[in-house]
Parts: C-alpha cells; structure tokens; sequence
C-alpha cells in the first residue's frame, strides 16, 4: 500500500495501492504511521512521495464515496473524512523536514492536495493536475482551496478551481504551482539532484526556515522576530558552528 526507505538523510515513501493510490482509512493509518516514525528520526532531512504507479494520486476512494453516497447521514460522515484528509496533509505541511513530491502520473483532486501538502513540488512535463471537484458538485476540501490561494494567489486558484481547467507540467510551473516541470526521462534524475542538494543542507536550518516560511502571512504570528530568535538557537548549533569555522577556514 505505502512502503518507505531511508537513506542518506531522505526517506522515500512510495504510494503503491493499485490501481490509483486511492486513499481509505488504511491509507491514511499506514501514513500516519510513516510520519511517527520519521518524526523520531533526527538524521531526516527530505520526505520524498512519490508512486510506483501510473497515477500519482486519485484522492477518495471512490468505493467510499459510493458507500456515502448511499446512506442518509452521508454528508456527515463525509465531512469526518475530509477531516482526517485534512489532518494527515497538515502533518506533511507541519513535518520537521522538507517533503517533495514527485509526479509522474496524474494529480487531480485528492492527489493534488496531498502535493499542495509538500513543501516542493516536481512534476513530467505529461502530468496533468487540477482540482476538477466542481463537475460533480463538490469542492477540493482536503485543504485545496486554502493552500493552492495561498501558494499562487487567489487569480491562479479562482482559475484551477472555478473552472475545472486540467493543466499540464510546464503550466503548473509557470503558475507556481510545481516549483519545476522536466521531460518524462528527466525526472527521476532531477528530483534525485535537488533531494541530494537539499541533503547536503543543515537540518536545524531547514527545520527553523520551514517554520519561518509558514509564519510569513499570519497574523497571528511576528515572522521577522521569530528570526531572529531562529538565528540565536542555530547560532548556538553544534552543527552550525562547524559549518561556519570551516566556511571561514577557507573549505567552501
């Protein structure tokens, strides 16, 4: 269903629940299960998710949505679901490392917000995403229209989501939805390059800027004094004062 390895600072979670990776209450569980035991894990820099199938994604199975579909209280049980949706992708958003998501096969629905959960984003110049819940009456609301608005702004997402428009990868890229679109036989490749990259980084730093880069915008929060309080504690770091006196020694 999920499996994952870690190596070399990145943990791998492959999606593997034929025939679309849809997504059911043992889903969520085994992810949720990947995530404790990543969290424990210090050395982790990069969660990288990507399918061993032809579909990256596909969102709610759609034997669930037919189970819903059939009983009274449908839509209350519908909305418990999209709850936990909901919980497992602000787990990615809020994980302590960088989380990529590569895509190869298609992102619609579910799919794409399980994506928009990540960090980074890279995709085949052939995939095709979009948010097309509107055709049958529903909206993307496993977090869809709050993180794709606040990615790309409202234009870009009133685009995507009020128009059920299937995009393809270089458009994604140009609407800032990936940060990049690579030919089909690229991709395993250049997601290999920028996961080794960001490996190569401090893992206080990425942790601290991830939090820092979510505090940009809310208003509940004072992003540029939690720098500076962020740059006292990796000032501090064991880790960080070696990179430093090596920099300053002349080893860049």
């Amino acid at each position: 269903m999920i499996d994952y390895e870690v190596a070399g600072g990145c943990a791998t979670v492959r999606l593997n629940r034929p025939p679309v990776n849809a997504i059911n209450d043992a889903w969520l569980a085994r992810f949720h299960g990947i995530l404790d035991a990543l969290e424990q894990d210090p050395t982790i820099r990069v969660m990288l998710v990507r399918s061993e199938l032809r579909s990256f994604c596909a969102g709610m199975d759609l034997d669930r949505i037919r189970e819903l579909f059939a009983h009274s209280d449908g839509a209350a049980e519908m909305v418990a679901d999209v709850a936990e949706f909901q919980r497992l992708f602000a787990r990615i958003e809020d994980a302590p490392f960088v989380a990529v998501a590569e895509i190869e096969g298609h992102a619609l629905g579910g799919g794409l917000e399980l994506a928009l959960a990540c960090d980074l984003r890279i995709v085949s110049s052939k995939t095709k995403l979009g948010l097309p819940e509107a055709k049958l009456g529903l909206i993307p609301g496993a977090g869809g229209t709050q993180r794709l608005t606040k990615l790309c702004g409202r234009g870009t997402a009133s685009r995507i989501i009020l128009s059920g428009e299937i995009i393809d990868g270089p458009a994604a890229e140009r609407l800032g939805i990936v940060q990049w679109s690579v030919e089909p036989e690229r991709l395993h490749d250049q997601t290999a390059e920028i996961v080794a990259r960001i490996c190569t980084l401090s893992g206080a730093a990425l942790r601290e800027a991830k939090g820092l880069i979510a505090a940009a915008g809310a208003p509940d929060r004072d992003g540029f004094h939690e720098e500076q309080e962020a740059d006292r504690r990796l000032f501090s770091d064991t880790d960080t004062r070696g990179r430093i006196a090596s920099f300053l020694a002349g080893n860049r």
